[in-house]
């Protein structure tokens, strides 16, 4: 139940504020293309936790619909690539677009690499960071529509007027927490939340299943 009232308050902060400045992003070729469907391929882990990978992606549909997209079924596209003997996501991002294309029937394929994700405990606290990058690509063409990044962290707002006795506390409630669970788990659900959703300075535009669909 603790863990649920933490997961809450996290997600309200999913949209607000960021770490890194605000930048422009070039969506000619993202208005040109104008894609439906999406196929969210298996990210590549760069951090030393082995369930980033899926952590990640097994929240990233979400932002996604919400957007106004088809995203095409994960444990469908998980047991295709099996099928067909592809495990693991490097090998699966190096596929050529055309034969993704050709496999699912997709507009689009998105492309993660997460390169930070789990707890790093300091003195007297702890920091749990989710850091992602994403590119969408035509399947049909091979061009690259949209390219972001974004990071997540438990220590966000976080305020240390509880003096050193507070302090303490709380770190000590943090790693029992993330001792007895994936504590990273609901912060990759916002940085997945920061990278993808639409309406954003740096995020994706809306897609035809939503009403603000071209207003972008």
């Amino acid at each position: 139940m603790r863990l649920l009232k933490l997961t809450g308050a996290l997600l309200a902060l999913a949209l607000l504020g960021g770490c890194a400045a605000p930048k422009t992003v070039d969506y000619s070729a993202f208005k040109q293309s104008r894609p439906k469907s999406i196929l969210v391929l298996p990210p590549i882990n760069e951090s030393p936790e082995v369930q980033a990978s899926y952590s990640l992606m097994s929240q990233v549909t979400y932002p996604l619909a919400e957007a106004g997209y088809y995203v095409l079924p994960i444990a469908l596209v998980d047991e295709t690539f099996r099928q067909n003997g592809l495990t693991t996501p490097n090998d699966i991002q190096a596929l050529p677009p055309g034969k993704l294309h050709e496999i699912f029937g997709a507009d689009s394929a998105l492309y993660i690499t997460v390169s930070e994700y789990g707890t790093k405990y300091m003195l007297i606290t702890s920091d749990t960071a989710v850091t992602a990058s994403a590119k969408l690509v035509d399947l049909r063409t091979g061009t690259t529509l949209w390219t972001g990044s974004a990071r997540a962290s438990s220590e966000e707002g976080n305020s240390n007027g509880g003096g050193l006795v507070g302090m303490l506390i709380t770190a000590a409630v943090k790693q029992v927490i993330n001792s007895s669970t994936d504590a990273a788990h609901p912060i990759a659900g916002i940085t997945g939340a920061r990278l993808l959703s639409a309406g954003q300075r740096t995020g994706i535009l809306y897609g035809p299943r939503s009403p603000k669909y071209g207003t972008d």
